[in-house]
């Protein structure tokens, strides 16, 4: 369930950078960049979950799935 949360976020950044650049085109410069704060931080908080520390764990993988019983 987490992966596909992660995956919904990684698109709604991709597409929060998108409407920044339609918007950063049609001179709406402000809402621009405050979208692109915004994917910034969606994608910063999909990096916490997914890259792994110094012992190759990453915080994702210790999320118990209910639906598996597996960690």
């Amino acid at each position: 369930m987490l992966g596909t949360v992660l995956s919904i976020l990684v698109l709604a950044a991709l597409l929060l950078i998108g409407g920044a650049a339609i918007l950063f085109r049609r001179g709406h410069r402000k809402q621009a960049g405050l979208m692109v704060v915004a994917a910034l931080v969606a994608l910063l908080n999909v990096a916490i979950w997914t890259i792994p520390d110094s012992e190759g764990r990453a915080p994702v993988q210790g999320i118990n799935d209910p639906g598996t019983g597996e960690s």
